[in-house]
């Protein structure tokens, strides 16, 4: 049980702060290893980015979980939710695997398969021919490193420095290199490398800054399966909240940290806005690492190298999202990928420079209704529920703000957002076809709402792109004893599977244990029959919401 310390602060074994899925997943297997965990989240609901909301009592609209990779039988998020107890409670809908994305440039169409062979057949295909040798040998790079990078997530030791060039030669020869010297080593076109690195936006980073070992772990996440949660992201954050409490946990929400409070070099516990404290031995941060950092435990208490790399860390491309509903189904199943130009290297040049306007250039577009028709939640029959979405520039004065201006009722952040929508629509409608006479909901988010509700440097779902050398990201463990941190910063990636990675790699940290490696060869540490049953009107986004009286 938990008790009160000296001064009348709650104890808990371990306080997550925040509730994205790498911190409930973390906040899961320390549960079920006997810990008492209390989640606080800043926000109403649990989930962060994977975490939906509902509209006009007839739409639900997921804010990040979009679709899932490797989700099919040894998958490493089903092993690791299954690992918890969670096997019968979450289905993963596969996608068609003869086409889950379809990539649109000028001249070329790619429907991109989960089959390696059959990816690079079809992208040599829409090449020029000089270019086959070249997207052989990327695509033989890209596999064997994605192979070697997803092998070490699930092996059960890690392997001696002297021992990886024969374990893992791709990883050594070219995983901190960029996806452009890749590009380069094999002499491919323009249009090859659009191609190739079309899907970038699911790590917002242009090839000049991704690491190929990045690139190539989140394209072998895909190429083995893609698929979507049936009932929604917001079923992933209810589930793990399930685990949570069935094993003495609580989730605390509207609770914002000030100040992770140390003893000498340790961590003891939180403080919050509202005054208040609990005491725990062990803290995790699922919150953006230069938060955790510079202002959680204060740049002033970090060794000064460490301060200097973290506030200068250069943050991914944030995102902008307008969610659409229509009135008819739209008929669209796959995601589509869509970029004006030709030179995906041309477009992030321009993108970086402020030079790109949301949505005229580059379109991505996820079909929740077409992967998902039988959850009634998602929207009525014959109805369309989908995102559009596009990279925008870095920084809010592309907004017509500056940071940390409160924006909502500025009338320049207004103009710049009612323009994005309408770019936005205007570019769907000319790879969909008429919409505006359809719309029954349309509502737009920029990379401030993003920041706002999830308090991401800016406003980015992504993490660093770069802190200190290229690939270089901070693992769970922190120089303070009793603080971790995991989530989209992390060294195990971003995206919903990577923040599920880092979340039990920090578990297995704390605990001292090789968790994934457990799980994935088919342990299961939480116990099913203590989750509870689940009503006819049982409602994820219900559970996802605080427990009464966690800390009082």
């Amino acid at each position: 049980m938990t008790g009160r310390a000296a001064g009348g602060a709650r104890c808990w074994d371990a306080v997550v702060i925040g509730s994205g899925i790498g911190g409930l997943v973390c906040a899961a297997y320390l549960a079920v290893a006997g810990k008492r965990v209390l989640v606080v989240e800043q926000s109403g609901v649990a989930g962060g980015n994977s975490h939906v909301f509902r509209r006009r009592r007839a739409y639900e609209f997921d804010v990040g979980v979009h679709y899932l990779g490797d989700c099919g039988p040894g998958g490493l998020l089903p092993a690791i939710l299954d690992g918890l107890g969670l096997a019968d409670r979450i289905e993963y809908r596969p996608m068609d695997p003869d086409g889950f994305d379809r990539v649109v440039v000028p001249g070329a169409t790619v429907d991109v398969p989960a089959d390696w062979d059959a990816y690079r057949t079809r992208v040599q295909a829409a090449c020029p021919a000089g270019d086959a040798p070249g997207i052989a040998a990327f695509l033989d790079v890209v596999a064997g490193l994605g192979a070697e990078r997803r092998d070490a997530i699930v092996a059960a030791e890690d392997v001696p420095m002297a021992d990886l060039p024969e374990h893992a030669p791709r990883s050594v020869a070219w995983g901190r290199r960029t996806l452009a010297e890749l590009f380069d080593h094999c002499g491919l076109s323009p249009l090859a490398r659009t191609l190739l690195a079309a899907q970038s936006p699911n790590y917002g980073m242009a090839p000049d800054e991704a690491t190929v070992a990045l690139h190539a772990t989140v394209t072998d996440h895909y190429l083995r399966g893609a698929a979507y949660p049936r009932g929604g992201g917001q079923m992933l954050a209810a589930g793990l909240l399930e685990v949570i409490r069935a094993h003495g946990g609580a989730l605390r929400t509207r609770c914002r940290v000030t100040r992770i409070e140390t003893e000498g070099a340790r961590a003891r516990g939180v403080a919050f806005a509202d005054g208040t404290s609990v005491r725990a031995d062990v803290v995790v941060s699922n919150a953006d690492y230069r938060r955790t950092t510079l202002d959680l435990v204060g740049a002033e208490r970090l060794p000064r190298r460490l301060a200097t790399k973290t506030r200068e860390a250069r943050m991914a491309l944030p995102w902008a999202a307008v969610y659409v509903a229509l009135d008819r189904d739209v008929g669209q199943r796959a995601n589509l990928w869509w970029y004006r130009d030709g030179d995906i290297e041309k477009f992030y040049e321009r993108l970086r420079a402020g030079t790109v306007h949301g949505g005229t250039d580059f379109l991505f577009a996820s079909f929740a209704s077409g992967k998902d028709p039988q959850t009634h939640r998602i929207c009525p029959p014959g109805h369309s529920n989908f995102q559009l979405m596009t990279l925008c520039p870095p920084g809010f004065e592309h907004w017509g703000v500056a940071e940390g201006e409160a924006y909502r009722d500025s009338p320049a952040y207004r103009r710049h957002k009612a323009r994005l929508v309408e770019d936005v629509l205007d570019t769907a409608e000319e790879l969909l076809g008429p919409l505006r006479g359809h719309l029954t909901h349309l509502e737009a988010a920029t990379p401030l709402t993003h920041e706002r509700y999830t308090r991401s440097s800016g406003g980015t779902p992504f993490g660093m792109a770069r802190w200190g050398a290229p690939g270089a990201r901070p693992d769970t463990a922190t120089f303070i004893e009793g603080l971790y941190t995991a989530g989209a910063d992390s060294k195990y990636g971003n995206g919903i599977t990577g923040s599920a990675v880092s979340g039990i790699a920090c578990a297995g940290q704390i605990l001292g244990r090789r968790l994934m490696h457990e799980v994935h060869t088919g342990a299961v540490l939480g116990d099913p029959s203590l989750l509870p049953e689940r009503p006819r009107d049982w409602d994820p986004l219900a559970v996802s919401r605080a427990d009464r009286g966690a800390l009082a």
